[in-house]
């Protein structure tokens, strides 16, 4: 666990000074424990980085989920049972949101990636953007919290999702 985030931490770092022809003025790094419940270890890690006489900073954030029960680091797709159409079932989800929320867009949103950024969060799936990546930057990092109850006929009885979609 602790080389995952270790690992993933030096990949953010890279991302923001990797190939890079300018002098990195400012860097922060910040995680949140987004769950800590039920074998289920869900958090994000957040790094900023503004580069000499950029217009401004810029923001990536990762997760990682790991699920105690089975011993490992959790992918969206493991989340839901074999041959569920998880990608469009989230996508639609988001996509109401969007439209409910009156979020601009870079361009017609097309729907999720079988491998979007998420975190666990509770009795949620909360699906992310990066910046630039469905919105303009001033919007910030687009979340979409997606409650547990409305995916659980597709999601896996053996995944952490499934225990969070208990109600105790």
């Amino acid at each position: 666990m602790n080389h995952a985030i270790y690992e993933q931490v030096k990949a953010l770092i890279s991302l923001q000074t990797g190939n890079m022809p300018t002098t990195v003025d400012e860097m922060l790094g910040f995680y949140e424990i987004k769950n800590n419940q039920r074998q289920l270890l869900s958090l994000s890690l957040t790094n900023y980085t503004y580069h000499k006489q950029a217009a401004h900073g810029m923001t990536y954030i990762k997760s990682l989920t790991f699920d105690f029960n089975n011993e490992k680091i959790c992918q969206l797709n493991d989340l839901f049972t074999p041959g569920a159409d998880y990608v469009q079932r989230i996508s639609e989800l988001v996509e109401i949101q969007i439209i409910q929320r009156d979020i601009p867009l870079l361009g017609e949103f097309t729907g999720i990636r079988p491998d979007q950024d998420f975190y666990i969060a509770d009795k949620s799936l909360v699906i992310y953007f990066q910046l630039y990546e469905i919105t303009p930057y001033v919007v910030g990092l687009p979340m979409f919290p997606i409650s547990v109850f409305d995916l659980v006929d597709i999601i896996d009885e053996q995944s952490p999702l499934s225990r969070m979609a208990v109600n105790n």
